[in-house]
């Protein structure tokens, strides 16, 4: 059975505990888990991501894109440079980022603790999270801690009625598709998931 919920009709917020997540995460130090585990649940808690569903997609995600539990910048990789070329520069013009040519590509790479990337993301969600354009004018920002784990909450919560669609239907690829455009770090996110999904209906 799969622990999902509805956006009208939500069971009460399980108990995440730090034993919880750290068996989620098996690789990672329990350091940065404890430290940063309270902001994540924080931050999404505010918006109402607080159902088992969603805590174990931001989880899962985390898992992911920073293996570690801490935000992480980017770096250059085929996907993202071109060969020799100047760190980013795929990302320089892609009007899907809303980027509009250098220096954008690397100003707008990905961080966090779900590595949004794209001036349009630094703008809708540093706005969704209450600071106006600053995150446009101070990118690095998106790689503080408390930060990082408001940006993971507003842009699932702008995703979150696909997301729940695809996990309510077990389809867990489709879930992750829709926060990072393929399947990167698709075995990872599974895991995370199955593993967390045991640990609450154990619970």
């Amino acid at each position: 059975m799969h622990l999902t919920d509805s956006e009208n009709q939500s069971p009460a917020a399980p108990a995440i505990t730090l034993e919880m997540v750290r068996k989620m995460f098996p690789a990672t130090p329990p350091a940065p888990i404890a430290a940063n585990l309270p902001l994540v649940l924080d931050a999404l808690s505010e918006p109402g991501l607080n159902t088992p569903a969603m805590l174990l997609m931001a989880l899962s995600t985390i898992r992911a894109e920073t293996e570690g539990f801490e935000p992480i910048a980017e770096q250059p990789s085929k996907f993202n440079t071109s060969p020799g070329g100047r760190p980013f520069d795929l990302y320089d013009s892609r009007a899907d980022l809303g980027n509009q040519g250098p220096p954008d590509g690397e100003r707008y790479r990905g961080r966090g603790f779900i590595q949004l990337t794209g001036r349009a993301n630094y703008q809708a969600h540093g706005a969704a999270i209450g600071m106006a354009s600053r995150l446009v004018e101070e990118p690095d920002l998106a790689n503080d801690p408390a930060i990082a784990a408001k940006l993971l909450a507003s842009f699932l919560k702008s995703r979150q009625t696909r997301i729940l669609a695809a996990l309510q239907a077990g389809d867990l690829k489709a879930a992750r598709r829709l926060v990072n455009g393929g399947s990167a770090g698709l075995d990872r996110f599974t895991d995370a998931y199955k593993t967390g999904e045991a640990l609450l209906a154990a619970a």
